[in-house]
């Protein structure tokens, strides 16, 4: 086992981070890390996190690491940001409205850049939660973005999906919008003291009638004041209900089944575009491709014909 692997797996919080970045970074070593990590997960449960900008879904996260703490469990919380476009970094910085946790050795809160990725989440978020459910973390909590209809990738890392929306933002059918309706297991109204909260409640219930084929799950919708500790019991108890509703009837199965299938897929793209980087498509050639693009000498078509036709294929 790698040495960085078995520190981590034995519970140290410097071997952690460090592991962390080196996935994050795609630095020498950490395929090596990952396959440590993957042997000895499978225990965490993973509950993400999305919805628009200003629902409170940094607020909530707070307020769900304070529910699973009193239970004993430990937590961990990924909250993917936007990433400055200078410095490549996460810039929303989920730790500081979370930093009364950090003296709290049961939870640990990472922030990781998207770099651009569509989809709200980072790139490396699959391979951070690997490391994480290794390191011995019983619940992992992923917020993400809150980018809008690209908000969908979530539902392929996390075992319930929380959408989060709140009365007053300026569309009642937040959810429409958003393109976010089919990844949602639990439907939290937050902030609802605030008016409108019932016709969100309304609405949000006429559109789960509309979902055509008969669902083996209807999201349930709940309500909460995650400023004033309101409604997190009941959203407690919904997410034990999905989970329940999981392990029961096999539907968990299938979903692992998206996850890891397309993680592979994931895999082999990245590591297939390395190797080609490697050895097929030096910097000064790419270089030189992208002029010739440019100057219209060569479509990018042909030339990526060209290329794979120079890799051997068994």
């Amino acid at each position: 086992m790698h040495d960085l692997s078995q520190r981590l797996i034995s519970g140290d919080t410097r071997s952690l981070a460090r592991a962390l970045s080196l996935v994050e970074d795609r630095r020498d070593g950490y395929v090596e890390v990952l396959k440590d990590c993957y042997r000895r997960g499978g225990k965490a449960r993973i509950i993400g996190v999305t919805g628009p900008p200003g629902a409170g879904k940094s607020t909530l996260v707070d307020k769900l690491i304070g529910t699973y703490r009193g239970k004993g469990l430990k937590v961990a919380v990924v909250a993917v940001d936007p990433s400055s476009a200078f410095s490549g970094g996460a810039i929303l910085g989920d730790r500081i409205r979370m930093q009364d946790r950090a003296t709290d050795p049961g939870v640990y809160i990472r922030s990781m850049a998207t770099r651009g990725h569509m989809g709200g989440l980072a790139v490396a978020t699959a391979d951070a939660l690997t490391v994480l459910d290794a390191a011995g973390f019983d619940v992992i909590l992923v917020e993400t973005v809150g980018v809008g209809q690209d908000e969908v990738d979530i539902i392929r890392e996390a075992d319930t999906v929380l959408v989060v929306l709140v009365p007053g933002l300026g569309d009642d059918i937040q959810a429409i919008k958003a393109g976010i309706m089919e990844i949602a297991d639990v439907f939290v109204i937050n902030k609802a003291d605030r008016d409108g909260v019932d016709r969100v409640e309304r609405e949000l219930h006429y559109l789960l009638t509309l979902a055509g084929e008969p669902q083996d799950w209807t999201p349930p919708v709940v309500k909460t004041i995650a400023l004033k500790n309101q409604g997190l019991d009941d959203l407690e108890k919904a997410v034990d209900h999905h989970a329940r509703h999981l392990a029961s009837d096999g539907g968990g199965q299938g979903r692992l089944r998206m996850k890891f299938s397309q993680r592979f897929r994931d895999i082999l793209s990245e590591r297939f575009l390395m190797e080609i980087s490697a050895h097929h498509l030096t910097p000064d050639r790419e270089e030189e491709l992208l002029g010739r693009f440019l100057r219209r000498e060569e479509d990018p078509y042909t030339a990526a014909e060209e290329l794979l036709g120079r890799i051997r294929w068994e």
